[in-house]
């Protein structure tokens, strides 16, 4: 058994509470080195009447390690815990104080969670779990009001550009309310909304009114309420590192320097505020002028941004924020901002923007969710690259284990934004490498996003291709494509097992391409089949029962001899159910 593989510490993802009466324990060893682990685990004042060992599953593993855990229910909110590993004729056990050979008789050297405070546990809106999000750049999604164009507008559909303009809007989201609901959204995430001079509004002048090209505060107030009606959920994108800069605050900063009763409100190194060389003499995002960065650690602007937080949350009922650039803010600003906004409404879905591991902004004080940028890279690296089974179940098993599991439940997975290319391009043109990512992506932990357009075909570069206005005309769309989309949603929507069932890779071996996975609760059992590779190819699997279905079109599939055999087809899959 190597030691050195072992770790565990009594907190962040290691030791947590899930729920009010539950805690996660996880321990780390060396890849196919254990062959078990047992918790022993007690209330540390009465260890022998309340003492349990309970086995723990090895639910992920990467390329040089294996995670185990295992849910406790401790009857008192206390726990004391050992763990008990074995390897072959070898069993050591792991203590606070170290390793040894013996078990504990007391708890005292043992770890130790001393109480579940329901306060401190990471609370994330159930909603999230269960929603299909739908991502929109207003400006290029439909142009529901031509009064209100920008001037030069551009014919609906010509090419992007980061100047130009479509005259996409509120109406036109409003109006294509019934095509989202029929698609089976149930939550959408519109890039800025605010007052701002580009056609991304992510250089915010006014953070307290709609930008008029897109409508007004009422028009956004009625699309909530339509929103609303339909069961639809709606997000919005704010800027809180940075801001434009025509923010009269900032203009009043270049226009008295030193002297500004806002100069605290940015970190200026230099006055007077201006551009030498190409860098500013005052941070900004990257090195855009146009840009400065906020000092949130101002207690004015503090309270400004809290309040603009607030008051959209109160006006129109939004039901959350994504909030860009997040990981370039202070932890103490995002701690005031999740309690603010959670006292206004509870179930509000906070989204980060954070490309990278964000465990230290989803502890349960800060986010409840990010951006899961590596979920995106990962997927695509497989399935439309030089595919390795072994290789995905390692990347996907570590990024399973970054955060705890009510976390897990609610990442924001996707596929492609605004800020990447789009999926179709990505998978080089070919559908059937796409549907493979799109399955993926619906029978897989977390919460979903498509991004606008890619349910009918949308292709595009990075930015500003990517930005593409909706192509409507039918006969434009790729309708197979849709509603194969359509058939994948209402597939997780109607199945509690494909949003918060338990996930294993059940085959993904070195050199081969194809993987079997399964997503399983208390009533079903799912199985997906898929074929990652230009040939036709046959999968095999043990599987005992005979009561395996299709689970896209009813037929029954029998395993013979204990195996089951599927053929799949060139980018092909296949998912199987059976109930429990």
């Amino acid at each position: 058994m190597l030691l050195e593989a072992l770790y565990h510490v009594p907190r962040d993802k290691w030791a947590y509470a899930y729920d009010a009466s539950t805690i996660h324990l996880r321990i780390r060893t060396k890849r196919d080195d254990v062959t078990q682990v047992v918790a022993l685990t007690g209330d540390k004042y009465d260890w022998g009447g309340t003492f349990q060992e309970l086995p723990m599953e090895r639910t992920a593993h990467d390329r040089r390690f294996d995670y185990w855990e295992v849910a406790v229910r401790p009857r008192f909110k206390r726990l004391s815990y050992a763990f008990k590993l074995s390897a072959g004729s070898e069993t050591i056990y792991m203590l606070d104080s170290g390793l040894q050979s013996e078990s504990p008789a007391t708890p005292g050297e043992c770890f130790e969670f001393p109480y579940i405070h329901a306060v401190e546990v990471a609370q994330v809106p159930e909603w999230a779990k269960q929603a299909v999000f739908y991502q929109i750049m207003p400006d290029r999604y439909a142009n529901g009001d031509p009064t209100n164009d920008p001037e030069g507008t551009l014919a609906w559909g010509g090419k992007p550009a980061w100047d130009n303009y479509f005259g996409g809007d509120l109406q036109g989201i409003l109006d294509h309310l019934d095509d989202l609901t029929d698609l089976g959204i149930t939550a959408i995430y519109m890039t800025p909304l605010f007052v701002a001079p580009s056609n991304h509004k992510y250089d915010t002048m006014d953070y307290k009114h709609v930008d008029p090209h897109f409508g007004d505060n009422a028009l956004l107030h009625k699309l909530v309420e339509h929103c609303h009606e339909r069961g639809v959920r709606v997000v919005l994108d704010a800027v809180f590192n940075h801001c434009g800069e025509q923010f009269p605050p900032f203009q009043d900063v270049l226009k008295h320097g030193a002297a500004s009763r806002y100069a605290s409100w940015f970190h200026i190194n230099r006055f007077p505020a201006t551009v030498e060389n190409g860098i500013p003499t005052y941070d900004t995002f990257g090195f855009f002028g146009n840009m400065p960065k906020f000092n949130t650690a101002d207690p004015e602007l503090r309270n400004y941004l809290l309040g603009v937080a607030e008051y959209w949350i109160k006006e129109i009922k939004l039901d959350g924020w994504r909030l860009d650039v997040a990981n370039e803010v202070d932890h103490h600003f995002w701690r005031d901002f999740r309690r603010l906004v959670k006292q206004a409404n509870p179930e509000a879905y906070l989204i980060g923007e954070v490309w990278s591991d964000s465990l230290n902004w989803l502890l349960g004080d800060q986010f409840d969710s990010v951006m899961n940028y590596p979920f995106a890279d990962k997927v695509l690296e497989f399935f439309t690259g030089n595919a390795d089974g072994a290789a995905f179940s390692n990347e996907m098993g570590a990024l399973i284990m970054r955060y705890p599991h009510q976390i897990n439940e609610v990442i924001f997975n996707l596929l492609c934004s605004h800020d990447t290319a789009r999926l179709l391009t990505r998978a080089g043109g070919d559908k059937r490498r796409l549907k493979l990512c799109v399955v993926f992506l619906f029978t897989y932990i977390g919460t979903p996003c498509i991004l606008y357009g890619d349910e009918i075909g949308l292709t595009g570069e990075g930015d500003p291709d990517s930005r593409k206005c909706m192509e409507w005309e039918p006969g434009k769309q790729d309708r197979e494509l849709y509603d194969f989309y359509k058939l994948m949603i209402g597939l997780r929507k109607h199945n509690p097992a494909l949003r918060q069932g338990h996930f294993r890779f059940l085959h993904a071996d070195e050199g081969d391409p194809n993987i079997i996975y399964e997503r399983m609760d208390g009533h079903k059992h799912f199985t997906v089949w898929m074929n990652n590779t230009a040939n036709t190819a046959l999968l095999t699997h043990p599987m005992q029962t005979s009561d395996w279905r299709d689970a896209l079109t009813e037929e029954q599939v029998n395993p013979a001899d204990g195996q089951m055999k599927i053929t799949l087809e060139p980018y092909g899959f296949r998912i199987l159910y059976r109930s429990l």
